[in-house]
């Protein structure tokens, strides 16, 4: 199927939404809103070449990253929280988010990054059927929080490039307290195996970018409450250890996460490190890790503000 026809497929199902788990079966074509409050026309909060990703997307030229609003999860310690649940962002036409891609492709991007995609699927197909009409080469990346609809995954085989996930939960009851949403691990680890399916473990060119495959991201939480290390067992058993990891010492207790003690705090080393061993132990040698201590030191430089024209600090930094 061309990306025309699955274009118009994809927009089909907005009459009655199900491109996420919830499944709410809202008609957003109409106004009607769902869990994710987001309507038919997509919203873009910030579109930039973006240095602060994993080496093989952002390489020296920066993953040409598109922030969407609204998300289909509540996590209480979001950072981008000022998009996802407060909805900082302007309405833009399928053909906005087309000229934005070619436009990041222009600037050397090494690669188009969709933050947040899973509500906009059918509106990011129909802005890549017109970009690629009009010359857009470079790969997609799908940058998800993993709470997707395997069956919406499977109609995106050919479509993306890269599949970049979280797996931020191993237990559903978690996933549903602290984001708000039901069956987590079912629909994560089911949409795991078929990006992995589609396009196999993380491909890189001879410069070392990234051009193809499945890379899984693993937020550390405090006391590991997302349950990483069972994740790293499903990982291995279901998937393979040759899968690229990216284990992300970055947590930090934004949003709400103030009114959960448990989460109000930063990780502590210790806690970083006992994920990483444990994936070395287990078999796996592929991926990336943070230096936690640099990682503390500069923490305010990759912390977004959404409402700045500068959205990390980092670019200050450059610009200065």
């Amino acid at each position: 199927m061309n990306l025309e026809d699955l274009s118009e497929l994809l927009d089909k199902i907005l009459s009655k939404c199900t491109v996420c788990p919830h499944k709410c079966k809202v008609n957003r074509k109409k106004g009607e809103r769902g869990f994710c409050d987001a309507g038919y026309k997509p919203v873009v909060s910030s579109a930039m070449p973006h240095h602060g990703e994993e080496p093989p997307i952002s390489g020296n030229r920066g993953s040409g990253t598109i922030f969407f609003t609204y998300c289909n999860m509540k996590c209480v310690y979001c950072q981008n929280y000022q998009i996802s649940q407060e909805h900082e962002g302007r309405k833009v036409s399928t053909q906005d988010i087309a000229d934005i891609m070619l436009k990041l492709q222009a600037e050397g991007c090494h690669n188009i990054n969709f933050v947040s995609p899973t509500i906009w699927i059918p509106q990011i197909v129909e802005a890549l059927s017109i970009a690629k009409k009009n010359g857009l080469t470079i790969p997609t990346v799908f940058n998800t929080g993993g709470y997707d609809n395997p069956q919406l995954i499977k109609m995106l085989n050919s479509v993306v490039d890269i599949y970049m996930p979280d797996a931020r939960y191993s237990s559903s009851d978690a996933a549903e307290k602290y984001s708000g949403i039901k069956n987590y691990v079912r629909y994560n680890r089911q949409s795991l195996k078929e990006m992995y399916s589609q396009v196999g473990g993380l491909k890189l060119d001879s410069n070392g970018i990234a051009i193809k495959g499945l890379l899984v991201r693993l937020l550390v939480m405090p006391d590991n409450i997302g349950g990483i290390r069972e994740t790293l067992d499903f990982i291995k058993n279901e998937l393979s250890t040759d899968v690229y990891l990216s284990i992300m010492a970055q947590y930090h207790p934004a949003y709400k996460a103030r009114n959960y003690p448990e989460l109000h705090r930063k990780i502590t080393a210790g806690e970083y490190l006992e994920i990483v061993k444990y994936a070395e132990k287990i078999g796996f040698n592929f991926g990336w890790t943070q230096e936690y201590i640099s990682l503390n030191s500069n923490k305010d430089l990759f912390m977004p503000d959404f409402k700045d024209k500068d959205v990390f600090k980092y670019n200050k930094k450059h610009t200065e």
